[in-house]
């Protein structure tokens, strides 16, 4: 898996929080991060730390980057099998997308499952980090708010080419 420097990707979530012209993240405002992986199975383990990472990280911060909080909505990728599906990962992706307040999705372990919500997350312009650890993945997206500040724009496309 390609590894795409952490300041690229601080560099690219700046701009996906404070870049292009549009609708703006006002102060006090909630976003969400996606964070999509199989729960159970064989790959369960993998899965559920990436969720803890990226949790424990929001919760170091307090649930705030700078005047924005932060959730994050963890997704089970696991089909009746226990590893991920297609089926899975590609509702994972559209669920993320289809929320209004998602600036963010941290895809999932496999590079086979990123190549089904890649093209999902891109399409709608949410940032997607994947090839981290979910705390590593997190502090980006968290520094990347803050530093964007509030009344900021969320349109702006994001795509590590980690896995591509």
């Amino acid at each position: 898996m390609r590894r795409v420097p952490a300041a690229l990707i601080a560099c690219a979530l700046g701009v996906l929080i404070a870049g292009c012209g549009g609708a703006g993240v006002s102060s006090g405002a909630t976003v969400s991060v996606y964070v999509s992986a199989p729960m159970r199975g064989p790959e369960g383990k993998a899965g559920r730390g990436l969720c803890a990472g990226a949790r424990e990280e929001v919760a170091r911060a307090g649930g705030v980057a700078g005047d924005v909080r932060v959730r994050v909505v963890c997704l089970d990728a696991s089909g009746p099998g226990g590893g991920w599906t297609l089926a899975r990962v590609g509702a994972d992706a559209r669920r993320a997308v289809e929320d209004s307040t998602a600036v963010a999705y941290i895809g999932e372990p496999d590079r086979g499952a990123r190549r089904q919500s890649r093209p999902i997350v891109e399409a709608a312009e949410v940032a997607e980090i994947a090839g981290y650890r979910g705390a590593a993945a997190m502090g980006q997206i968290l520094r990347a708010i803050d530093g964007a500040g509030s009344e900021a724009p969320r349109e702006a496309v994001f795509n590590n080419a980690g896995g591509r």
